[in-house]
């Protein structure tokens, strides 16, 4: 059975090998936090709650502080658990950010994983940023996702057409670049890109609908074989489902999904401004469409049975 003091890393380690999926919510704004627990909860499902840059400079979640203190003071750690999503090196806007600040300070507030994501340095740069934060995460019990390869959508301005990206492999993370990047780095999770768009946030309307995506489940195949650790999936909420249905099957073991929840939340307050528990509730109606959709009901109980066994 999952406990409060049941590691994440282990539950994650379960869910590879099950091949079960776990879901992680950005939280864009505060409220929504509630009903994502509360939705998870309802339906018996692990999920992370995480909270990345964007979600605090572009939208409504405050910091990373605010985020993390809401979380705890909800007190349900069961089906959850906070994850700090996204802290780049060099962000979209090509300017430096301040890591290990933000790495330390996850670490402090007590978030059970981090992120940290080297994908616009060179390989030897990205392997050795990532060595650092391994070492100090693993130093406080805390597994560490990264980022190899290009999910593209946070960049200003549009994108070139999705087929002539998908056709041409364009940011795809590289086989050997994996292996090594997984070897040398002692990595826990591996955010992969196989045709994944995010949400656009800059350059474009932020309630426009998502691209519809797919994946190139025989490439992700390939990855899994050389990495052998649980895979990511960011810019989830755009891709057809089936091709999420063959991923889980063949080595994601964790998806981000922001756009969707988000959404459902701004339009709600762009009706009903004075009443932000319409929003929640919104938010919580988009939570069990999801979890319907990727099959994803009592996955809880699935993992911690394998757990105890």
């Amino acid at each position: 059975m999952i406990e409060e003091k049941t590691s994440v890393d282990e539950i994650m380690k379960q869910a590879y090998r099950q091949g079960i999926l776990i879901p992680a919510f950005n939280v864009a704004y505060i409220p929504m936090i509630k009903p994502i627990i509360e939705s998870l909860k309802k339906h018996r499902t692990f999920g992370l709650v995480e909270v990345a840059r964007p979600d605090v400079e572009k939208f409504g979640a405050g910091s990373f502080r605010k985020v993390a203190e809401r979380y705890y003071a909800l007190g349900e750690r069961i089906f959850t658990r906070l994850h700090l999503d996204h802290v780049p090196v060099i962000d979209e806007d090509g300017k430096k950010v301040d890591w290990q600040y933000l790495i330390k300070l996850a670490l402090e507030l007590k978030f059970d994983s981090v992120m940290i994501d080297g994908s616009r340095l060179s390989l030897e740069e990205n392997i050795s940023v990532t060595k650092k934060v391994v070492e100090l995460a693993h130093n406080c019990d805390v597994p560490v996702e990264a980022e190899l390869g290009a999910v593209l959508g946070h960049e200003e301005g549009p994108l070139p057409p999705y087929e002539e990206l998908f056709a041409t492999k364009r940011g795809f993370t590289g086989i050997r670049e994996t292996e090594r990047f997984a070897k040398e780095t002692g990595v826990d999770w591996l955010s992969v890109a196989i045709g994944n768009v995010h949400g656009a946030i800059s350059g474009v309307a932020k309630d426009e609908k998502k691209i519809s995506a797919r994946l190139d489940i025989e490439h992700l195949k390939k990855l899994v074989e050389v990495s052998k650790i649980p895979l990511v999936l960011h810019g989830g909420s755009g891709i057809e489902r089936s091709s999420i249905m063959q991923a889980i099957q063949n080595g994601i073991s964790k998806i981000n999904i922001g756009t969707s929840i988000r959404q459902a939340y701004e339009s709600s307050l762009r009706s009903h401004p004075d009443d932000i528990t319409i929003a929640q509730d919104k938010v919580g109606q988009e939570m069990e469409r999801l979890i319907r959709e990727y099959e994803l009901e009592g996955s809880w109980d699935i993992l911690g049975k394998c757990i105890s066994e």
